[in-house]
């Protein structure tokens, strides 16, 4: 029995296509080499046109598939697997991402670009005409388009299919930490590191002991988000928040489907995390600053529902304490969800 396995080959960041004949000579080499493993490989056009024995092909301009012929051994016999083709639709698409406020709805609908990311896609990725990009709008929403239009300052886009919203698929974990007083880059790496975590919200918390927060920080951190969100392929962009205090927190403590509260001496985060539901979506996690929370504080978060938690032995950084937090929580809810899934 043969399978078959389907996938979209890239050369240089694009599609391969038909019109330049380096590329398919490129293409061609790719299939000898592949014989020479033992594999039979037939190239085929978006439209599945397959190339003859002479090494022809037919394409309908959106790039060349490769269609692989091969028999897997297992212990079960010769089984059939397929890889999907990498697509818009796919959130970890092999196409330069960018981020937009309002995505085109329809196929043909045009969009503009300017300032970070005109910048990053002319001057940094150096994209021409008619090359093809994902727009997402950090809500779920993604669509692939092409660049249709590049002026001084500003590029346009058309929609070359019709716009995907995806909903998120990991746990909604909320962060509040006492992190908006770091200095040396410290506040931004946890932001960025939030991002790619998979936190669906970051809270600046003003305690007793980090009252107040420099101007202009929570914007920077907004944009350092969408960039993270890009980099790690997240469709959601992680919400940063304004600034909280502690009593202004307690309602949200006490209606979050778990709350724990960094704090020396309690009980180990990974004990505290196998009492809760397996099926459990998400809930808050609270850092408090480089002096801890106050006696005051800690009573006040715990009446409200917080569940004191230890992360060993060593006294923590407030941004290493965070991400401490926030992976094992994440892996933990991920294992439960599998679990679940399984069952």
């Amino acid at each position: 029995m043969v399978s078959q396995v389907l996938l979209r080959v890239w050369y240089q960041g694009r599609a391969l296509t038909p019109e330049f004949s380096s590329l398919t000579r490129f293409n061609l080499n790719f299939q000898e080499e592949r014989r020479r493993e033992g594999q039979e490989f037939s190239v085929l056009s978006s439209s599945h046109g397959v190339y003859n024995s002479s090494n022809k092909f037919s394409t309908n301009g959106h790039g060349l598939q490769v269609a692989a012929h091969s028999q897997f051994q297992n212990p079960g016999g010769i089984e059939d697997r397929q890889i999907p083709l990498i697509s818009a639709n796919n959130p970890c698409g092999g196409l330069p991402r960018f981020h937009v406020d309002l995505l085109p709805a329809v196929k043909g609908m045009v969009v503009q670009l300017k300032g970070d990311e005109f910048w990053h896609m002319t001057r940094v990725l150096r994209l021409n005409l008619n090359d093809r990009v994902e727009l997402f709008d950090g809500k779920g929403g993604i669509v692939e388009a092409s660049l249709v239009q590049i002026r001084n300052t500003s590029v346009e886009l058309a929609a070359v299919r019709t716009c995907q919203v995806l909903p998120p698929t990991s746990p909604h974990w909320h962060v509040a930490a006492a992190f908006g007083t770091l200095k040396g880059g410290r506040g931004d790496w946890l932001v960025e590191k939030c991002t790619e975590l998979g936190a669906q919200r970051l809270t600046p918390l003003l305690t007793q002991r980090s009252p107040a927060i420099p101007g202009q920080r929570t914007d920077r951190w907004q944009r350092m988000s969408i960039a993270a969100t890009k980099q790690c392929q997240r469709l959601h962009v992680l919400e940063v928040r304004e600034p909280i205090g502690v009593q202004s927190l307690l309602p949200e403590v006490a209606k979050a489907n778990v709350t724990f509260l960094a704090t020396a001496g309690a009980t180990p985060l990974v004990e505290a995390m196998t009492g809760v539901p397996k099926h459990l979506e998400g809930g808050l996690l609270l850092i408090g600053p480089e002096g801890d929370f106050t006696g005051e504080e800690i009573q006040m978060l715990v009446e409200a529902g917080a569940v004191p938690v230890g992360l060993g032995q060593c006294r923590l950084r407030v941004e290493t304490a965070a991400i401490a937090m926030l992976a094992t929580v994440m892996l933990m809810s991920d294992n439960h969800q599998t679990y679940a899934r399984t069952s």
